[in-house]
């Protein structure tokens, strides 16, 4: 499980292991960590141009003591001062090493092969000081490497408000941050290296997960010996209209991929026959242990979810049913993304996008249940605040009737035994990794998410992947 922390408690962390270490330890291991991270992405340090933008806190000495490091090794390191105190023994070390340091911008070379971002740090306030913008400025198309996280973004909401650094690489300490994966700032950071610096006793519990592909295998429902298609679970799929009628066929899709041992579909006659042509192996209406309501009902998705809920098991509410979603759903999964999640909550789209990790908390608090905002980073939360984050998918995901996919999918799995946070987080972490298979590179379209799903399941559980 990748995990990412608060401020607060990487700072109690980095507190308990300065006390255990020889002064200044910590920061030597960070720098150590970030100068190989540097000489990586150049392939080399020897007569490489390094600028380091260097502000007053911490980062700004990892940044002057990996400068060091650098020149130590044949680099041409210069720093642009941002603040009138930094880090002494740091910018001491820097020109020791052969490095140079200023606080005149047209005092630096005009051709850096890389900028390494060290103006502030987990600390920091969002946005930034307009010397750095012009600095910024002046060398925008350089790559360009974070310490810890890009200056100018909020590192425990991961909002983004005015300027910020727009890394290629960021190299974080001790754990990941929360602006590392959540939407927006998780775009600013390009690439993660993680630098182990020894922390994870002192951690505490996380404020973000994110499934990798052992944790989905340990999580994966697989038949036992004596399994039937009754006790590997049963998922109904009540979706679909005469104006989309597509929309059941998608949903059928992703709950039809072999994780459940049978799937009901429930609706209008004449889209129940195209559904059995497509997928014969599809039943009518019968027990299930869990539903998928909503994707394409139209105007009978409110009927949809009222006879869903009756049966007293799991549903994933998705699309048109979400509109009908009126009080506390404990046990069932809400599927919106950010204009439906808006709706709900009675606000604009924009704080929802500018604030995905609040507003999904506040819907599972609200609502008392799993609730999953699809995005570049979907999020799972629970009603306990636990949240987990998908870092897989690509761009292409963004395309009709994939939601559809995914609804299905996670129905499909709450039918087959997991709990509701883990259902809509593997569910979600399948769907974005088969569609980035199924892409290779180029565009999709949602059917072909649920073709790969099941080669994705297989070598995950093979431990190919």
């Amino acid at each position: 499980m990748l995990h990412a922390h608060t401020v607060e408690a990487v700072r109690r962390a980095e507190a308990a292991a300065m006390a255990r270490l020889p002064e200044g330890a910590l920061m030597q291991r960070a720098a150590a960590g970030l100068a190989a991270a540097v000489l990586e992405l150049l392939g080399g340090g020897y007569g490489r141009r390094v600028l380091l933008l260097v502000g007053p806190g911490d980062n700004g000495g990892d940044a002057l003591w990996a400068g060091a490091r650098l020149a130590a090794r044949g680099s041409r390191v210069e720093a642009l001062l941002l603040a009138d105190r930094v880090h002494e023994a740091g910018l001491a070390a820097l020109r020791a090493a052969g490095g140079r340091a200023t606080h005149d911008l047209d005092r630096l070379h005009g051709a850096p092969d890389v900028v390494v971002d060290g103006i502030v740090g987990i600390g920091g306030r969002p946005g930034l000081h307009p010397e750095a913008v012009v600095a910024l400025e002046r060398y925008d198309g350089v790559p360009v490497v974070a310490v810890d996280v890009p200056s100018g973004v909020d590192v425990d909401s991961g909002r983004v408000e005015g300027p910020h650094v727009r890394a290629d690489l960021t190299v974080t300490f001790g754990t990941h941050k929360v602006a590392h994966l959540v939407d927006p700032s998780s775009t600013a950071c390009g690439a993660i290296h993680l630098v182990d610096l020894g922390l994870a006793g002192d951690l505490g519990p996380p404020a973000l997960e994110a499934l990798q592909p052992d944790d989905v295998r340990a999580l994966l429902p697989r038949p036992g010996p004596t399994a039937h298609k009754y006790t590997r679970g049963v998922v109904g799929v009540r979706a679909g209209s005469d104006t989309y009628p597509g929309a059941a066929l998608l949903a059928v899709a992703g709950a039809n991929t072999g994780l459940a041992g049978m799937v009901r579909y429930v609706g209008p006659a004449h889209v129940a026959d195209t559904v059995r042509s497509v997928h014969p192996e599809v039943v009518g209406a019968g027990r299930v242990q869990a539903w998928v309501v909503g994707p394409g009902g139209g105007d009978d998705a409110g009927a949809m979810l009222d006879a869903a809920r009756a049966d007293g098991v799991p549903v994933v509410v998705d699309a048109d049913a979400l509109r009908h979603v009126a009080a506390p759903l404990p046990g069932c999964v809400l599927t919106p993304h950010a204009g439906e999640l808006a709706a709900m909550l009675g606000v604009q789209r924009e704080p929802v996008e500018a604030s995905p990790l609040e507003h999904v908390r506040e819907a599972a608090r609200r609502w008392e249940c799993v609730v999953l905002l699809k995005g570049h980073h979907t999020l799972v939360a629970d009603p306990g605040g636990r949240v987990r984050v998908t870092t897989t998918g690509v761009p292409w995901l963004a395309t009709a009737g994939a939601g559809d996919v995914l609804a299905g999918l996670v129905g499909a799995l709450l039918a087959a035994g997991l709990e509701p946070h883990d259902a809509a987080s593997v569910g979600s972490w399948l769907h974005g990794a088969a569609a980035t298979e199924a892409a290779a590179g180029g565009p999709l379209t949602a059917t072909r998410v649920a073709v790969q799903i099941p080669r994705l399941v297989r070598e995950t559980l093979s431990g190919a992947r």
